[in-house]
């Protein structure tokens, strides 16, 4: 069964690091090199495109300000790190991923990825 699992969110204070994990399963014969990954949050009401995305095979990545994405190859695991936390930081909080395979760089479109984890929350408060 393919899986992409979040973890890490929860309630903070503005300011400070969050770092959020999305392990992936399931996926055999893959590794994350063979992946576009990204994290986009949601909030309701809202459309937000990704924050941070991630091609391990060319070594190339995408982010917003504060942003920082990183990976664990051994873990398959992928961490998105959320710097200077402002309360607009509040929502879900989703992984994705889509096949790498013959692409070049990585895109913070959300409309790109079909996989996507059940997302964790991230709540900032001042």
């Amino acid at each position: 069964q393919l899986q992409l699992v979040e973890s890490g969110g929860g309630l903070a204070h503005s300011g400070g690091s969050l770092t959020l994990s999305c392990a992936t399963s399931g996926f055999s014969g893959w590794t994350l090199d063979d992946w576009l990954l990204a994290w986009s949050p949601q909030a309701a009401g809202e459309e937000r495109e990704g924050v941070s995305c991630l091609n391990i095979r060319d070594n190339s990545m995408d982010a917003q300000s504060r942003f920082d994405i990183s990976s664990n190859n051994a873990k398959n695991t992928i961490y998105l790190q959320i710097n200077n936390r402002k309360e607009e930081d509040s929502a879900d909080y989703y992984c994705a991923n889509e096949s790498g395979i013959g692409r070049n760089g990585c895109v913070l479109k959300r409309v790109l990825y079909d996989r996507w984890g059940q997302g964790t929350q991230v709540t900032v408060s001042s």
